[in-house]
């Protein structure tokens, strides 16, 4: 192209300038500054129904950010080639930062709305009919300004509040696991927002080797469903879920492990309250510590049902349970449960095998057996609850010989 047609060129690629407000419409313009921030702040309290709900301090310091946002504006105005790089600081450094806890983002921005049609509405008084236009496109040039800043602000804020938070889940799950006191634990929680603290369980499985954050957002998105309030923790390899006041059954559990990674996931028996946490945070973690010795385990697989892994394992809690809640009863029970169980165990599950040796019919031995199911809750016809009951048969005659 040749330099005349450059030149011609030149002007029409070249942005457009808004021309500088004259020194009467900036003397009027701050002339107008009470004016348009009592007017402002009378139509918030008309426009906007929640802003009337607000507590007074909270009015007090929304108003506080109009009246600072209509003087920054004018002195933008005055000097608009600036970028108002500043609006965060000048704007909205005097609100306290718990407002974006009762305020939301959408709330905001409606309030910073109200404030722009106020403006708009003045500056027939302010302008002449020649500067209008300029100062209209003013106005919607910071009110775009300011509301960048406000969503700034607003995310600044969350991501603030959300590694607070993760933080204070990690310190929970931390509490949970370490058995701290029952004031201190129920204060923690307390801190994190649990509004329900009775009937929690606690899920233990490997973190899957995609993004952490992706993993934990999902996964308390979806245990969000079936409980009142979730819990997340991520300690390495390992990541604990603890829900409470669960709406599902221990069937629906499934739903969640595949937020987990490969590998078991073991949930804990039902704790009551808080209380009882500790205990059953212990049983879910020595359960995923003893999953492993059970290939064929379903999953999720219950901490109880893994008694005699986590027992051989060195879980003192197994053992106490196989002892109690099964070799003992066996022991009071009559009619010889524990040595016709003994002796179908070690003849290898054969009916015939044990009424010989015990000279009793085979009916007899299989309505002892199905004593033993009674008794104990464990069926000795059914593989794996035959396995069970013979290692509580294992532990209760060890724990005998040791008194």
């Amino acid at each position: 192209m040749s330099p005349e047609m450059d030149a011609a060129a030149a002007p029409k690629n070249r942005p457009s300038q808004s021309p500088a407000p004259s020194s009467a419409t900036l003397k009027r313009l701050k002339n107008h500054i009470g004016v348009l921030s009592t007017t402002a702040l009378k139509y918030l309290d008309q426009q906007l129904p929640w802003y009337r709900s607000l507590a007074p301090n909270e009015r007090a310091a929304l108003g506080l950010i109009a009246q600072k946002g209509i003087s920054t504006f004018v002195s933008w105005y005055e000097d608009p080639s600036s970028t108002p790089s500043w609006v965060v600081t000048d704007v909205f450094g005097a609100a306290p930062t718990e407002l974006t806890r009762s305020i939301s983002l959408q709330k905001a921005l409606g309030l910073l709305r109200t404030i722009v049609e106020v403006v708009e509405s003045q500056v027939p008084d302010i302008a002449p009919e020649a500067e209008q236009a300029a100062l209209r496109e003013a106005v919607l040039r910071y009110s775009r300004e300011v509301a960048f800043a406000a969503a700034d602000v607003y995310a600044r804020a969350a991501e603030t509040r959300g590694a607070w938070d993760s933080r204070l889940e990690a310190h929970v799950v931390d509490a949970v696991l370490h058995g701290e006191a029952h004031d201190s634990l129920a204060s923690r929680i307390a801190a994190i927002g649990w509004k329900s603290q009775k009937n929690i369980r606690i899920l233990v499985g490997t973190t899957p080797s995609s993004n952490a954050a992706t993993f934990v957002s999902a996964l308390r998105r979806m245990a969000i469903r079936y409980s009142r309030d979730s819990l997340v923790g991520v300690l390495g390899d390992r990541s604990v879920l603890m829900l409470s006041d669960t709406k599902f059954d221990e069937a629906d559990l499934s739903r969640l492990t595949r937020f987990f990674g490969p590998g078991p996931v073991v949930y804990s028996p039902l704790a009551p309250t808080v209380k009882e946490m500790h205990q059953a945070a212990a049983a879910a973690v020595a359960g995923f510590s003893a999953a492993k010795a059970w290939p064929q385990a379903p999953n999720p697989i219950g901490a109880d049902d893994l008694w005699p892994e986590r027992a051989c394992n060195g879980d003192e809690l197994a053992r106490t349970a196989l002892i109690e809640q099964v070799y003992r009863p066996l022991q009071q029970a009559s009619n010889g449960l524990a040595e016709t169980l003994s002796s179908y165990l070690a003849l290898g599950h054969s009916l015939e095998g044990t009424a010989r040796e015990l000279f009793v019919h085979a009916n007899t031995v299989r309505y002892r057996l199905k004593r033993v199911s009674e008794v104990t809750g464990w069926d000795p016809l059914v593989p794996r609850d035959a396995f069970v009951l013979q290692t509580a048969l294992l532990f209760g005659r060890l724990h005998e010989s040791n008194l």
